[in-house]
């Protein structure tokens, strides 16, 4: 038996508890890992809350997590017993102290990489990479407006897109995030409690607006994320943390020809090779100084109600995790 976070049925951070489950020996394709270390992030209150629906009840939470394979099945080639790995996706389990998952889905870590920082950079690190550089490439010159940008996702696109040549503009809440924000490359830094954003990202572009908006926050923001973009710019919304926007006509794009685009993640690492890539150079990203990774607040697994109502709450900056 394992101690392990899982839900009866959907709720609040109550609905979460901590209890003792039977974790099988692996079956074919499938690796045993004991996690040394756990990522939270918005997909899982979107699973323990319901809008996001289980494969069956009760079950666990977490999409994300580190640690040392102790056993593998039958016709498993990607990993071997011993190794120190990391995962973003597969099927919800991560908050617990062992668990089983498709070695397919396992990355074998970098010396560079420690267990922690792999458990609070895999989702939010392969989410940026595929967002600059494949959803939205950016380019050179480019000026773009990322929405919470001192939250954990925030913190990578800042610091991801001014490396690649954009000049960065980022929304806060307190002036205490938008300083953490400037520090992480976003140039210009919005307190939205007390500005208009979207007369600010005018007023900083001439009038000519962002190439592209990301867009995690959604139905706060997604109207007026609308209106900061350029003729041909491009709104990303990848996430919803204040839930999801209201449906919206067509033709609302039509006065700036612009482009909207719901990605996730899962899409674009669907295949190993892609996935191999994607995190090949978020560890190189991480190793070569071009994203400095603040340090994860940490919660006891046995803490993970806390761990979310902090983040839904807005009270965090960077990454949490969990530690079995």
């Amino acid at each position: 038996m394992v101690k392990a976070i899982r839900i009866h049925k959907p709720g609040g951070p109550d609905a979460m508890v901590f209890e003792d489950v039977q974790v099988k020996p692996p079956g074919p394709g499938e690796a045993y890992i004991r996690q040394t270390a756990v990522g939270v992030n918005f997909i899982d209150i979107y699973f323990r809350s319901g809008a996001y629906p289980l494969p069956s009840l009760p079950h666990g939470l977490g999409t994300e997590g580190a640690g040392v394979v102790e056993a593998v099945g039958s016709g498993v080639t990607e990993v071997s017993v011993g190794d120190r790995v990391a995962y973003a996706g597969g099927p919800p389990g991560s908050y617990a102290e062992k668990r089983m998952i498709p070695a397919s889905m396992l990355v074998k870590l970098p010396k560079a990489i420690d267990d922690r920082t792999a458990a609070a950079i895999m989702l939010q690190g392969m989410t940026a990479r595929y967002l600059l550089k494949q959803t939205y490439p950016v380019k050179k010159g480019d000026v773009v407006l990322v929405q919470a940008a001192a939250g954990g996702m925030g913190l990578w696109l800042c610091q991801w897109a001014k490396a690649l040549g954009a000049t960065v503009i980022g929304t806060a809440s307190t002036d205490e995030k938008a300083a953490l924000a400037r520090k992480h490359g976003c140039k210009y830094p919005i307190v939205y409690t007390r500005e208009d954003f979207v007369a600010r990202v005018k007023e900083i572009t001439g009038g000519k607006g962002v190439q592209a908006v990301y867009d995690g926050v959604g139905k706060d923001t997604f109207l007026k994320s609308l209106e900061c973009l350029a003729i041909r710019g491009h709104l990303v919304l990848y996430g919803a943390a204040s839930g999801q926007p209201d449906p919206i006509a067509p033709a609302i794009l039509t006065s700036k020809s612009a482009s909207l685009t719901r990605p996730t993640l899962f899409h674009y690492i669907a295949t190993r090779k892609d996935l191999l890539a994607n995190a090949a150079d978020v560890f190189a990203a991480v190793k070569d100084g071009i994203v400095k990774v603040q340090k994860p607040k940490e919660y006891a697994l046995k803490d993970a109600g806390a761990a979310h109502k902090d983040l839904a709450g807005r009270k965090t900056t960077g990454s949490i995790i969990l530690i079995p």
